[in-house]
């Protein structure tokens, strides 16, 4: 998990537009990580947080779901930025909801915050915020793949080369890497699948002695 904050002077938002800052996934990866670079050059701060996998696995063993995660760090970057005014992309529909999470781990109550689904379609610094974000998971992917020595995919369930990885690495480990969010509903249906197919190879194997 990869999240981004943006400050900027409110008269440099125009600059933003006239670079073509927009929402990240309507960006090819070239175009995103020239356009971070001149987002960088245009912000009065940026703040990046990752959140690896093991650590989520670790808030998702205290039953702390991924909307709160996610606002957890939302408020980690807002209190580092000090910004009067914050504009969020809200997770779900109900807006109101993410707010008041978000809310429970200011620390500057006085803070103004917009909360709107698809935020960073409406706002330029919330569109420079997800492209900061996005480019910095592709970083993380490829220095997961350095490690692996192979193609990982994009990260995502709609991915052949990520499952494959996944499958490859239940089959060959016990214990999977820290790389690998075990709490992920992916990773634990894969997990599923593969014991079954052990119980059903065990059964074959019964039979046939």
């Amino acid at each position: 998990m990869v999240l981004a904050g943006v400050v900027i002077d409110r008269n440099k938002e125009k600059e933003f537009k006239k670079i073509g800052v927009k929402d990240s996934k309507q960006l090819s990866p070239r175009r995103r990580e020239f356009l971070a670079d001149e987002i960088e050059k245009i912000a009065r701060n940026i703040v990046i947080l990752r959140v690896p996998a093991c650590k989520i696995d670790s808030y998702r063993e205290k039953k702390i779901n991924l909307d709160r995660i996610e606002a957890m760090k939302m408020a980690d970057i807002i209190n580092m930025c000090g910004a009067d005014k914050v504009y969020i992309d809200s997770l779900g529909v109900n807006t109101k909801r993410f707010e008041n999470l978000i809310l429970n781990y200011i620390t500057n109550k006085k803070v103004k915050l917009i909360v709107e689904n698809y935020a960073d379609e409406t706002y330029p610094v919330v569109g420079a915020a997800s492209i900061i974000a996005k480019t910095s998971r592709d970083e993380a992917v490829r220095d997961i793949e350095r490690k692996v020595g192979e193609p990982i995919g994009v990260g995502y369930s709609h991915d052949e080369r990520t499952l494959k990885l996944i499958e490859k690495l239940i089959k060959e480990n016990k214990k999977l890497p820290s790389y690998v969010r075990k709490s992920w509903i992916t990773t634990q249906n894969l997990q599923e699948k593969s014991w079954q197919r052990r119980i059903k190879d065990f059964i074959k194997k019964k039979i046939n002695i």
